[in-house]
């Protein structure tokens, strides 16, 4: 973790299981990324917390226990209040935090199952078994809702760029990368100096910065290429040495590398100033990915750009508008219907030609 503080300190609760702190420290010896570390922890240390208070012994808890633990994160109170009127965000953790929240209980019934601690995992998978009775499908103990990525309309985009347009150099260049390569926040946070070339204008996204550890190259555009000239002019006056390519301005962390938290305080800021609390440091991924299928990219290319493993991931980021729906439905049956009346004039000519 990026403070120094282990995640025992943080979820002392861990610290008392002995065998939840083994497996923690199994995935920290393979390497996962700390942030995976902390969400597992986080996620594992609630559910302790439970069967603490419950009195029940995690080792031995079964499949009621783990739907207690469900029914508890469903019914907490929303942190946005009341009032929110939507799916399953009026009370309790959403559908996506709670999936989050079940994986890393399942993964440690998976590590005692393999200590021999166990015979059975108590949460499901939520997968296709083939020998099993009733259709061959387990279900998970939480239904799993997609949803679609919320992305901004032209007039609130345009909106947004107004806010921009008055932020500082770094500010602007981040935001046009972050949406012209369709960047995450943690691979737009990460680049460094050695992962620009600007004579073919590309970006190196390396893989331990990204979400499936698969290394690839992306564009950016001739006036991406600009700003980008500009605000390296300007990090010069900050710290000449190659390294991180986003350097904090504050005066507490002066030429430190730029962190996730401050990027996503950024956004939120702009977000804020423009009106439009949706909008996240994920939203110009979204659109960026969307318009390209709006212009006809073919799926596969869609994914490699965006650094999907398979395309089944690239459908769920890319949405088309009700307008383009609409659009789409308007043409296709003004074809249908212009069909429909020819057959209808040649069954009308027909039927003419035989009462003569």
């Amino acid at each position: 973790m990026g403070s120094g503080i282990s995640v025992e300190e943080k979820w002392p609760v861990l610290g008392r299981h002995e065998r939840a702190a083994e497996w923690l420290r199994v995935w920290t010896d393979l390497g996962r990324a700390p942030r995976t570390i902390d969400a597992y922890a986080r996620g594992l240390a609630e559910y302790l917390l439970v069967c603490e208070r419950d009195g029940i012994d995690p080792v031995a808890a079964t499949r009621l226990h783990v739907a207690a633990f469900v029914k508890d994160l469903s019914t907490r109170p929303s942190r946005r209040g009341p009032s929110v009127v939507a799916l399953d965000s009026g009370a309790g953790l959403a559908n996506a935090t709670l999936q989050q929240r079940l994986v890393p209980v399942r993964l440690f019934y998976d590590y005692l199952i393999e200590e021999g601690l166990r015979e059975s995992n108590p949460v499901g998978r939520g997968r296709y078994t083939p020998d099993r009775r009733f259709g061959g499908h387990q279900r998970g103990l939480v239904p799993r809702l997609t949803k679609l990525p919320w992305i901004p309309s032209e007039r609130q985009w345009l909106d947004l760029l107004e806010i921009v347009r008055e932020e500082p150099v770094r500010n602007r260049v981040m935001l046009a990368l972050a949406y012209g390569a369709a960047l995450r926040r943690e691979e737009l946070c990460s680049l460094r100096t050695d992962d620009l070339d600007p004579a073919h204008r590309t970006l190196r996204i390396r893989a331990e910065t990204t979400k499936t550890r698969r290394e690839r190259i992306v564009p950016y555009s001739a006036a991406t290429g600009v700003l980008l000239s500009g605000y390296l002019a300007h990090r010069a006056t900050i710290n000449r040495a190659r390294g991180p390519l986003f350097l904090s301005e504050s005066r507490r962390n002066y030429g430190q590398p730029l962190t996730l938290w401050t990027w996503s305080k950024v956004i939120r800021r702009v977000a804020l100033a423009a009106d439009l609390p949706r909008f996240s440091t994920h939203t110009t991924r979204h659109l960026c990915l969307t318009e390209l299928a709006r212009m006809g990219w073919e799926l596969h290319a869609i994914a490699s750009f965006a650094g999907h493993r398979s395309t089944e991931s690239t459908l769920t980021y890319i949405h088309l508008s009700g307008r383009d729906l609409a659009e789409k439905l308007n043409r296709g049956m003004q074809q249908i219907h212009s069909w429909r009346v020819d057959m209808l004039t040649r069954t009308g000519q027909g039927t003419q030609a035989v009462a003569k």
